[in-house]
């Protein structure tokens, strides 16, 4: 009975009267039940398991049954979940050296609004969403010859160069920024490009300001309404946010300074920006994570503001800018000392409190109490949940990485926000969880069952039509250079995230020995982030002059 099937295992053993021994008899047992009946009990098997069982005994018709159980539970068109295609480009250069980085894939996904912008190794394109004929490429940039490490889009730029219609998009590669204006019809021209004189670590947009920052102690500045880019020396940057038009920044001297860019101030005697330093930490550690609160009762002049902040010890601590202190400054309102490696993201929001440190990205959560809007001591913060987003780093990772790949949380600030998990850094696979419990949400799984390279999660405004509210999108850019789209407000299902079983099924397909730490995509990673606060304390001094691109402009 089990020598039936042509060259499968059995028969070739009975030829050869060759001795067996199962390797694993409960996966054995539905296969010798096969080869006496013909029949398939699944009872208390894995499929995926019993599968890879039947191709090693050369079994091909039970495995082709297998294949098509598999088959059921996978869609080319994904799950209900899956929104959008958008497919690869069509002016990858394959010629040439060969480089660091794939052209092919998709580096970082950053959005704004209802635009979102995709960027390769050496150009960008931007995309908009309309409700009647979906999402549209509107924007391609000239080929660049450097390859581009951060980016970042401004959708609604007041005070342009061409009116209030336009857009904004910019792109860096080690200390050059490029900046381009798309007009309404889709058009785009390049502003210039400009020079931090270091490389650049955080690319972002406040209002119309494009604002650049690195751990060096740099910041540069472009202003939309008087064309000017400027660079300033700060302190050593540890941490940066921003909240309305303020930009706050986390130093390595436990100073936390801020600036307001729309009133964009400059000291008269020199011209610099006007930074002004808003609190400093009672134990001068660094602060490494940073994060802003605008309360409902904050004014223009952002009278009642709450900042959350992480230290390299560990600390988190809560601050807040009540109206009766502004002369005096923020007041230190809590502290909790429940991690014991450096504290590398924050976020306080309207119900919680989170913070992840760098052990494997551990996070904390507390839930937070409110009277009319503000933080209150009555019954105070009380610890909610404690649990890790497990993610694995690649071995030589580009500059572009820990931005494509931030775990977050993403999500409005009076809204449920969320993690998104990787795994492992080569997969077609991500978790997202409640970044205040840790429970699953969904998965997400490529319906091409490509690689996930990056991803985002942006809010899109919903229909024109009445009652229709803005809804949450999961962005991931895959390795053949192709967008897909998830809809998060759809997510129903609340199981809680990965399993052990699942975890390490994600593990056997990854070489734990090449992996350097298990937390990649923090920004600065771990694996660098001692190095980085032991070089910040020294006077940065540049080895070179910065490569630059095209004109420059100071």
């Amino acid at each position: 009975t089990l020598t039936w099937i042509p060259d499968s295992f059995f028969s070739r053993s009975f030829l050869f009267y060759k001795i067996f021994i199962d390797r694993d008899p409960t996966a054995f047992a539905p296969i010798l039940n096969f080869l006496r009946t013909k029949e398939l009990d699944l009872r208390g098997v894995n499929i995926s398991i019993l599968r890879h069982e039947a191709e090693f005994y050369g079994i091909t018709p039970l495995v082709r049954r297998l294949l098509l159980c598999e088959e059921l539970e996978r869609s080319s068109c994904g799950s209900v979940l899956f929104h959008g295609y958008l497919p690869p480009p069509g002016r990858v250069r394959a010629d040439g050296p060969q480089r660091l980085v794939d052209p092919r894939k998709v580096l970082i996904v950053a959005g704004h609004h209802n635009w979102i912008v995709a960027a390769y190794a050496h150009f960008v394109i931007c995309y908009r969403i309309k409700e009647s004929s979906g999402w549209q490429q509107v924007f391609s940039s000239p080929y660049l010859d450097w390859a581009i490490e951060q980016v970042a889009l401004n959708a609604k730029v007041v005070g342009g160069p061409h009116g209030d219609k336009d857009k904004m998009v910019a792109a860096s590669s080690e200390s050059s920024i490029i900046l381009w204006s798309i007009q309404d019809g889709g058009s785009g021209s390049e502003i210039g490009v400009f020079s931090l004189g270091v490389p650049v670590d955080s690319l972002f947009f406040i209002g119309s300001q494009l604002v650049a920052t690195s751990h060096t102690g740099k910041v540069g500045v472009w202003n939309a309404v008087t064309q000017h880019w400027q660079v300033q020396d700060v302190v050593p940057i540890t941490s940066c946010d921003t909240a309305g038009s303020f930009l706050l920044l986390g130093c390595n001297n436990g100073s936390v300074y801020y600036i307001d860019m729309q009133k964009f101030p400059l000291r008269m005697k020199d011209n610099d920006l006007l930074v002004t330093e808003l609190y400093h930490d009672p134990s001068n550690d660094a602060i490494t994570a940073l994060s802003v609160y605008l309360t409902p009762k904050t004014s223009v002049s952002g009278n009642w503001i709450e900042i959350a902040y992480g230290t390299s010890s560990g600390a988190v601590r809560v601050i807040v800018q009540h109206p009766e202190t502004v002369g005096s400054g923020p007041q230190l309102f809590q502290t909790f000392t429940v991690h014991r490696s450096p504290v590398t993201k924050i976020m306080l929001s309207e119900k919680h409190l989170v913070s992840v440190c760098a052990d494997n990205n551990h996070v904390r959560t507390w839930t937070v109490t409110r009277f009319r809007g503000m933080i209150s001591t009555q019954p105070g913060s009380t610890p909610l949940a404690s649990f890790k987003i497990i993610s694995l780093e690649e071995t030589e990772s580009h500059s572009s990485y820990s931005s494509g790949n931030d775990i977050g949380p993403f999500g409005e600030r009076d809204d449920q926000q969320v993690f998104i998990q990787k795994v492992i850094p080569v997969t077609n696979k991500l978790f997202v969880r409640l970044s205040s419990t840790g429970k699953r949400i969904c998965e997400v799984q490529a319906v091409d069952g490509t690689s996930i390279t990056c991803f985002t999660v942006r809010e899109c405004e919903g229909s024109s039509r009445m009652g229709s509210r803005p809804r949450h999108y999961l962005f991931t850019g895959h390795a053949n250079g192709s967008i897909q789209m998830w809809d998060l407000t759809t997510a129903m299902d609340t199981v809680g995230g990965p399993t052990e079983e699942e975890l390490l099924k994600l593990l056997d397909q990854c070489d734990l020995s090449t992996s350097r730490c298990a937390t990649p995509n923090i920004s600065p990673a771990p694996s660098v982030l001692h190095s980085r606060l032991r070089e910040s304390c020294s006077r940065y001094c540049p080895a070179g002059e910065p490569r630059t691109v095209g004109r420059e402009q100071h």
